[in-house]
């Protein structure tokens, strides 16, 4: 049950933090934090819950790192549902109390009908920039496969796991530096539910993709781990 909390409150942060500072403070003119706030503004949340709760649960915080995980060996099968769940549960309440808070000014309303709805992910006319389904598929597959590269990676019992927190953050914050404009950035089906959820309409529809293509990343980067890279690494000891 621990374990389970900590992936609902680290979700929870995840979602709060980043999808509230594009609610919230990213557009404000002239005093804005953009795109590269809202980047930074992810990778913290990720950074500091794997130091506050990591310890406890291994720090997964989004059901695409927990398949990767098990893909990579590191993660029995049997976990992953009750993970999956408590992730997208801490992902929803997140967006309720984003929701409850943005409620709170009078001039606030989603229009489901623009991209980026409530920090929705999206491709084709719901792409902040109008990027196609297959470019935005392609970008999603890539970058959780090399996220799940470097959390393998940092977390690898060869490496030096004081530093896992901050490469995995860096990591994480580089992904939304790249596609934001792209997607909306996802590679986490949790922050996507929780988003498409509140805003409803095609930000829901579209949600598939944001759940397959992170999660199949995910599983490749997995196997690559443990047949092209760990492997080599145990040969050079």
């Amino acid at each position: 049950m621990k374990k389970l909390l900590a992936e609902f409150f680290g979700t929870f942060w995840l979602v709060f933090g980043g999808c509230g500072s594009a609610i919230f403070a990213a557009g404000i003119p002239d005093l804005g934090i953009g795109f590269a706030g809202v980047a930074l503004a992810f990778g913290l949340t990720v950074l500091t819950m794997a130091y506050a709760v990591g310890h406890i649960s291994g720090g997964h915080f989004n059901p695409a790192v927990s398949f990767g995980l098990w893909a990579g060996g590191r993660f029995p099968a049997k976990e992953l549902v009750p993970y999956i769940l408590a992730q997208t549960i801490g992902a929803i309440g997140a967006g309720i109390a984003l929701y409850f808070i943005a409620s709170g000014n009078s001039n606030f309303a989603i229009d489901n009908t623009q991209a980026g709805a409530f920090a929705s992910n999206g491709y084709g006319h719901f792409s902040p920039m109008g990027y196609s389904l297959e470019a935005a598929f392609a970008t999603e597959f890539l970058l959780t496969m090399f996220f799940l590269l470097i959390i393998l990676g940092a977390t690898d019992k060869f490496a030096n796991g004081k530093f896992a927190g901050l490469a995995i953050g860096l990591g994480l914050t580089l992904i939304h530096l790249i596609s934001i404009p792209i997607t909306n950035t996802s590679v986490n089906p949790a922050r996507s539910t929780s988003q498409a959820l509140i805003a409803m309409g095609e930000p829901l529809l579209q949600l598939w993709m944001f759940w397959l293509a992170p999660i199949l990343g995910a599983i490749a980067a997995g196997y690559i781990y443990k047949t092209l890279l760990q492997e080599d690494s145990l040969k050079n000891l």
